[in-house]
């Protein structure tokens, strides 16, 4: 790595959704910029004390943190990690070190563009704020003619593609941290979910080797809908909180130019996609990014039955199940289970994606709510009026009921047609499983009604 600047400050590595050492544009400006550095890390009181701190993500947060500051150690550094606000602690650390220069990612979020704003008013030029970090491309990077970002996924995808990526950056292999710098333990969490997945940059490169090197990428472009054979990589965790990085994935898997590898990268780009959307419109967190005059229905029963996995539809349940269970479900159970609260029983998508922010280790502000909006039809669907059929999605991604067998056991001792459609056989051998919350021939009466 070579060093352009002669200064003998340190230089602080504000780490945020980027908790890794390797391919990490932040860490290595930061080396770049002078001799010493000090990574650090801030539990701000702007997120630790909101809902959006959910137990299964700080549980898993303090994993990455942990591994982070065994790998930053493995090079002769450390970790320094402070509670409080962002701005308020920079200042401080800055004052203890005689440190003269800051260095963060890009985010797209209301959050971190307040913390942005916060850190430029206090430091102005030392302020130093680095691009493709947590994407592949920038929000931005593309754009169509007079409008500031796409609207529609295929025509972003064509320009996504079109870019050339950026060098994937090596890990450093010393860094020196002064000794004046000094933080809180490292921190401990309670998770909701019991098989919670493990955190940190070392396990997230251990899970996404071992789905390439066992053909789950070769294979993904035949085997990612089926719900029962699992054959997503399941990195999504390790995306959110930047153990993995998007750039380093992206170039691997288009490496093995295979139908695979090229449809695991469409999902990269829809994850561009779905930040562009919301750094142009951050307000589409929580408000209509079209707005199409919904009525929403409001009935706790109905909530708590699909909260629960109690619907009486055995794919939908055996999703929310999974959920509760690994704070993690499927993408295609996901949409399917959105499709059920938005669609079929006309609830609104924002009581859904906070459901699934409360308990998704994944759980990102971008790809969570414009993924809800989609499935409701007030979002970039260029299908609104889109409808997933829970029996029909059975038949095709789960047909042997191999998946609701594994997350909905009243049912696992039934016959291939009966898991799709246990209101068939005798409530004795349903073992307390429900009679569906919306009669079959009625799973889309609501939404007609609505929509005419």
């Amino acid at each position: 790595m070579t060093r352009q600047s002669d200064s003998t400050s340190p230089a602080i590595v504000l780490f945020t959704q980027d908790l890794r050492v390797h391919d990490n544009p932040v860490l290595d400006a930061a080396l770049a910029d002078g001799p010493d550095v000090l990574p650090l890390f801030v539990l701000d009181d702007a997120i630790t004390g909101t809902p959006f701190a959910a137990p299964n993500r700080m549980a898993f947060l303090a994993d990455c943190l942990a591994d982070l500051d065994a790998s930053l150690r493995s090079r002769g550094g450390r970790l320094v990690v402070r509670k409080g606000s962002t701005a308020h602690e920079v200042k401080r650390l800055m004052a203890e070190t005689g440190a003269t220069r800051i260095h963060v990612a890009a985010g797209v979020t209301r959050h971190a563009a307040h913390r942005e704003e916060e850190l430029r008013a206090a430091f102005d030029d030392r302020l130093h704020v680095h691009g493709r970090s947590l994407t592949v491309l920038d929000p931005g990077a593309v754009t169509p003619t007079s409008r500031d970002h796409y609207a529609v996924f295929t025509p972003y995808l064509r320009a996504w593609s079109a870019v050339p990526g950026r060098k994937v950056l090596s890990a450093p292999a010393r860094l020196d941290v002064p000794e004046s710098a000094s933080g809180t333990a490292l921190p401990s969490y309670r998770a909701a979910s019991p098989a919670l997945p493990k955190g940190g940059e070392s396990e997230g490169r251990r899970v996404w080797r071992r789905w390439v090197d066992g053909g789950g990428l070769a294979g993904y472009d035949e085997a990612h809908d089926a719900l029962g054979a699992d054959g997503t990589s399941r990195i999504s965790p390790y995306l959110h909180f930047g153990c993995l990085s998007a750039t380093e994935i992206a170039a691997q898997a288009a490496a093995e130019e295979s139908a695979g590898a090229e449809a695991f990268v469409r999902q990269l780009a829809w994850r561009d996609f779905h930040h562009q959307v919301l750094a142009a419109r951050p307000d589409c967190a929580d408000t209509d990014y079209r707005k199409r005059g919904d009525t929403w229905v409001r009935d706790e029963a109905e909530a708590k039955a699909w909260r629960d996995g109690r619907t009486g539809y055995p794919l939908v349940d055996a999703g929310m199940r999974q959920l509760a269970q690994e704070g993690w479900m499927h993408n295609r159970a996901r949409l399917l289970t959105a499709s059920f609260l938005v669609k079929t029983l006309r609830h609104d998508w924002r009581e859904g994606a906070a459901h699934f922010l409360s308990l998704l280790v994944d759980g990102d502000i971008a790809n969570n709510q414009m993924n809800w909006q989609w499935m409701a039809g007030t979002g970039n669907d260029t299908r609104p009026n889109r409808v997933l059929n829970p029996l029909a999605q059975a038949r095709r991604l789960d047909p042997d009921g191999t998946y609701v067998r594994q997350w909905v056991p009243e049912l696992s001792g039934v016959s291939d047609r009966a898991v799709r459609e246990p209101w068939k056989v005798p409530k004795a051998d349903r073992n307390g499983y429900p009679d569906p919350l919306v009669e079959p021939e009625d799973l889309t009466a609501r939404y007609r009604e609505a929509h005419g």
